[in-house]
């Protein structure tokens, strides 16, 4: 048996955060996506920032905004609530974490994810 892993690039919620390895729920709550348990390592080059929403022609992009100080030890990640901390998620093809883009606020009627 013969295993792939693409790049992916996803919406979920982070619910723990443990040295290198983050649990997270993969899929979009908000548009109703069920959510499904997955874990991974994150890569040691990986980058860890405030999402910014970019609203284009009827859709939305989310890119990279400030830094988060102090990376997956920021209290953010530390001390991660009952509801977690959605976030964009992107893994190389190696299936490790690359890149977080968190997305404070967003769903809660917020505009621009703040």
């Amino acid at each position: 048996m013969v295993g792939f892993v693409t790049a992916e690039e996803f919406f979920g919620t982070i619910t723990k955060v443990d040295g290198n390895k983050v649990t997270f729920l993969k899929g979009n709550k908000f548009k109703g996506e069920e959510q499904k348990e997955g874990r991974a390592e994150v890569a040691a080059t990986v980058k860890v920032h405030m999402g910014m929403i970019d609203k284009g022609a009827g859709d939305f992009t989310i890119k990279a905004g400030d830094a988060i100080e102090g990376g997956l030890k920021n209290e953010m990640f530390t001390k991660i609530g009952e509801k977690g901390v959605n976030a964009q998620i992107t893994t190389d093809d190696k299936g490790k974490i690359t890149q977080i883009l968190a997305l404070k606020g967003f769903g809660k009627g917020k505009k621009g994810g703040q």
